[in-house]
């Protein structure tokens, strides 16, 4: 019908748990903000994204030196969010950030990347 949103909301819902438990994690950062993206939630520090949450899935910016090592751990695929994979991206699923020590490993590799680009 004529008016009516052609997209599905409830397609940008994000894992609100997840998210705290990566604000909690970032904390300690300087410049840290929250942006919505990707249908998600999306942490930047100093304005470069370098984590977020997209449904249940943690995503990544690893960035293009680190995707294949990061491809290659448990739990991770390439981020494809518009139908082609993202290059410097990744989605890791729930069972790759059941713990807090896993999460903080997956958070950390976006924190480096992140950390490394020049200002904003």
């Amino acid at each position: 019908m004529y008016g009516e949103p052609v997209y599905d909301v409830t397609a940008m819902a994000y894992d609100e748990e997840l998210a705290k438990r990566i604000a909690t994690i970032l904390a300690p950062h300087d410049g840290l903000t929250e942006r919505k993206m990707f249908g998600g939630l999306s942490f930047m520090l100093k304005g470069h994204m370098c984590c977020g949450v997209t449904a249940s899935d943690l995503m990544v910016r690893v960035g293009p030196d680190a995707f294949e090592d990061s491809l290659a751990q448990p739990h991770a695929r390439p981020m494809d969010f518009t139908g082609r994979p993202m290059k410097g991206m990744v989605y890791v699923g729930p069972t790759g950030y059941v713990d807090d020590e896993s999460l903080a490993a997956w958070v950390e590799r976006g924190v480096a990347f992140a950390t490394s680009l020049p200002p904003k």
